[in-house]
């Protein structure tokens, strides 16, 4: 396999999410670029593998010691939204969340062999007791996996003086209430507000 473009193509495929037909699109899009833009594009993937880190603090991507979040005088170090990968942080910034992070690594799954010890549950924890820390908002994804993270950390800190939230599901806006399956509407009971109030 000589050929430049397919070499691009299926090192594009091993991407998440990314079929042949983006590869493709994505490799002809690259080549038709300036031969400066698409130097630009190899080197900011040459330095976000050689200078992003974990904060040692969230575990969020950074390539400093702290995260800027963390680092952060402005935040509400006192409450903690816990995410499941960094990723998430970048959508709950835009909802306007003024406190810090943390960030786990995925969730726990006995059937995969990811065991609450391989994830970063006891460092939240230990940022617990060393912390003011007021609240902790989980945020894990609403599935099996997601609950049953959720509930082993909501356990873990039950005995902390602190108040434990999980965020709210339901149905997402401009779906029609026919789509939606019994556990999203369920959710979306559960999760309900006053309008009067």
């Amino acid at each position: 396999m000589s050929n430049p473009l397919e070499k691009v193509i299926i090192s594009l495929c091993k991407l998440p999410g990314i079929g042949r037909k983006t590869a493709q699109r994505l490799a002809f899009y690259i080549m038709s670029m300036e031969e400066s833009e698409a130097a630009s594009l190899a080197q900011s993937i040459i330095d976000l593998k050689k200078k992003a880190k974990y904060c040692s603090l969230c575990f969020n991507i950074t390539d400093k010691e702290k995260c800027d979040i963390c680092e952060n005088p402005e935040r509400d170090h006192g409450i903690i939204c816990v995410v499941e990968e960094p990723s998430n942080i970048v959508l709950f910034e835009k909802t306007g969340y003024k406190g810090v992070y943390h960030v786990i690594g995925g969730n726990i799954s006995p059937v995969d062999g990811i065991t609450a010890d391989k994830l970063k549950i006891k460092e939240l924890e230990e940022r617990i007791k060393k912390d003011k820390v007021r609240e902790v908002i989980i945020a894990t994804s609403p599935n099996t996996k997601g609950e049953l993270t959720a509930q082993w950390i909501a356990e873990l800190l039950k005995n902390y003086n602190i108040k434990i939230t999980r965020i709210a599901y339901g149905l997402p806006i401009g779906i029609d209430i026919e789509f939606a399956d019994e556990v999203t509407l369920s959710r979306a009971l559960e999760g309900r507000k006053a309008l009067n109030e």
